[in-house]
């Protein structure tokens, strides 16, 4: 895949390392505020083996307040423009905002990561003409808003019919089809017992006609399932990494990239070898 220049290699299981340059997100908030902490931790996740870099200025975390378009614009666009310069591999945007998306491909990023799979006004057609691979979320409501009793008569099938509308919606505007991923939208307005049936259906999502990205790293539905703080989540997000790639995730999004990268290569090489 094409990512503005830099190509992203889909043969194999992708890992995307994550970047959050936010004050208040689940996980590392506050961690990598300045340009040369966000740097450095970039820098660091592309020498343990990430495929791309996705870089976040507004948190998507249940309850997180909304950030204005020139706030995620001051957060992002200047670790861009330092990334571009000392990686080599791509660069994605996690946001919403189509103003946030023009000005960070201006600054080297060469995918956009929407939560909201391109549905906020004159997003679809601000993507569609920079030409830059796109990955549509599910996501049940809004962010702040989400996890209030979502509901669904059956969640595998909602989301797997929302992510075939968005890929035709967006080949509908001009983006070719191998510039399209989704993403079935783990804790994204989904239960538990939600997340836990969509991991196990996974291979469900090929039928949309897109590679999958799947982000489960340190996720609540870990602290829900066995208890686990959201800093003690390392062995359970790899187990949950594991089991994607095997029901047929074709990116994983995290936070480990080191321990992650490790064990999705093996489990490829014992399978490659069967």
């Amino acid at each position: 895949m094409d990512c503005g220049g830099r190509p992203l290699d889909l043969g194999r299981v992708a890992v995307m390392g994550i970047l959050n340059l936010t004050p208040d997100s689940f996980s590392d908030g506050g961690l990598f505020m300045s340009r040369d902490q966000a740097v450095s931790h970039a820098l660091k996740m592309a020498d343990e083996g990430a495929d791309i870099i996705d870089v976040g200025g507004e948190s998507t975390r249940p309850g997180a307040p909304a950030v204005s378009v020139q706030e995620e614009l001051d957060r992002v666009v200047p670790v861009i423009e330092a990334l571009r310069r000392e990686v080599e591999i791509p660069i994605s945007i996690d946001t919403s905002k189509p103003q946030v998306m023009r000005e960070a491909v201006s600054a080297g990023v060469g995918m956009i990561n929407d939560v909201k799979a391109l549905r906020e006004e004159n997003a679809l057609a601000m993507a569609a003409g920079l030409g830059v691979p796109v990955c549509l979320m599910h996501m049940q409501g809004e962010p702040r808003s989400m996890q209030v009793n979502p509901t669904y008569k059956d969640v595998v099938v909602e989301v797997r019919d929302f992510l075939s509308a968005r890929r035709q919606a967006c080949l509908d505007a001009g983006i070719h089809q191998k510039k399209i991923l989704i993403d079935p939208g783990f804790g994204f307005g989904k239960t538990l017992e939600h997340n836990l049936e969509l991991l196990r259906n996974l291979s469900e999502l090929k039928s949309v006609g897109a590679p999958v990205l799947v982000g489960l790293s340190r996720k609540s539905m870990i602290g829900k399932a066995i208890g686990l703080p959201v800093d003690k989540r390392l062995h359970a997000s790899v187990a949950l990494a594991i089991l994607a790639v095997r029901t047929g995730a074709n990116v994983i999004r995290l936070h480990d990239v080191a321990a992650t990268r490790e064990a999705v290569r093996m489990v490829e090489a014992v399978y490659r070898a069967a």
